[in-house]
């Protein structure tokens, strides 16, 4: 076992996503939050706060910015959060009078909760494409072997004759509708957190959500006033993962069912035993029921984190660093392993009487 199966040597071979991960290093969080600085300037220029020049001085300045790692490490151990140290470092490499209009107005967890936000909303793209690509080859499974036939099951017992393509659309539907709830919270979720010391930008007196308004614009996220003790819409997302992991643990729980019984399904590139060398274990189905398990214990971790104290929270906050990461990766390796389950499946349904046996001959 390791601390991170997401990037541990070998057992990323089954829960490693390179794509996902990129997205949550801390070369991507760095981006993400230098991005804020600098996009936080021009808005705060453009809305007259302070003059253009200052906001070119500032992104000038940042240009190729390189950060001391060991310098943000110590001051995150000292300060509980990485941006004190991360601004002080912005500065001296601005220099001059514009040094001290870096971050101007806005507060650590603006800068967190935006990165967050940075990267969560090309995640999302990311999940929404693989939820089309299973959904896809769903479709495309129903179409060949659709008509054949099954036995049905109720409460673990055989019931009456149903068709592959039932059983088909009771996955696909759950998936259509997880595309669906993605698409709607893309609309308006990933929103700009900009609210200075305790929510009220205070230091930018009446121009405060006009620059909120300009720096969303900039970034290209939803303007919402300050959301900082306000986490429901985090954990309405971390309850979308939950959904898509569960809908395709169904699907999983079902093929490994479908493999135990034997005659109704035939899958190709089954995992090996090393003390059984005939079994084709249905390795694929079992992962997507341990990533359904496991996002479902997460989400109770995004519900307790709900519970932010007054104005901010140090507790809740750190948190959803602990679980929301893990999540999206959990989705996303998922979403990977359903498409590549699906495309190992030979046949589907029971083939019509003599039919087997000329297949064979």
């Amino acid at each position: 076992m390791s601390l991170s199966p997401f990037e541990h040597p070998f057992l990323a071979g089954l829960f490693g996503d390179a794509e996902l991960a990129a997205l949550f290093t801390a070369e991507a969080d760095i981006a993400a939050m230098l991005r804020f600085e600098i996009a936080l300037a021009q808005a705060e220029a453009d809305c007259g706060v302070f003059a253009q020049e200052t906001a070119v001085a500032i992104a000038k300045g940042l240009e190729g910015f390189k950060p001391d790692m060991d310098g943000l490490r110590e001051g995150t151990a000292k300060d509980g959060v990485v941006i004190p140290e991360f601004v002080r470092q912005l500065r001296r490499t601005v220099g001059g009078e514009a040094a001290e209009t870096v971050h101007f107005g806005a507060t650590s967890q603006d800068v967190i909760d935006t990165s967050l936000m940075l990267r969560l909303k090309p995640a999302s793209d990311v999940l929404k494409d693989r939820l089309t690509l299973v959904t896809d080859a769903l479709s495309v499974l129903a179409e060949r072997d659709g008509a054949r036939s099954m036995m049905g099951h109720t409460r673990m017992q055989a019931a009456i004759t149903i068709t592959a393509a039932d059983r088909v659309a009771s996955w696909r539907a759950l998936l259509m509708r997880s595309t669906d709830r993605l698409a709607s919270y893309a609309e308006q979720g990933f929103a700009v957190q900009l609210g200075g010391a305790a929510g009220t930008l205070d230091k930018l007196g009446e121009k405060g959500a006009a620059v909120r308004a300009r720096l969303a614009e900039i970034l290209g996220l939803a303007d919402r006033p300050q959301w900082q003790s306000q986490r429901d819409g985090l954990a309405e997302f971390a309850g979308l993962l939950s959904l898509v992991t569960g809908s395709l643990g169904k699907l999983g729980q079902d093929i490994a069912l479908m493999a135990e019984l034997g005659g109704e399904i035939r899958l190709s590139g089954g995992g090996g035993s090393s003390a059984m060398p005939h079994k084709q274990n249905p390795v694929a189905a079992e992962l997507l029921v341990t990533l359904a398990r496991f996002n479902a214990t997460q989400v109770s971790a995004m519900h307790q984190a709900l519970v932010h104290e007054q104005e901010r929270s140090g507790a809740a906050w750190g948190l959803e660093w602990l679980t929301l990461p893990q999540m999206v990766m959990t989705t996303g390796v998922a979403l990977t392993t359903a498409n590549r389950l699906l495309g190992q499946i030979e046949r589907m349904g029971r083939m019509p009487p003599g039919a087997e046996r000329m297949a064979t001959s």
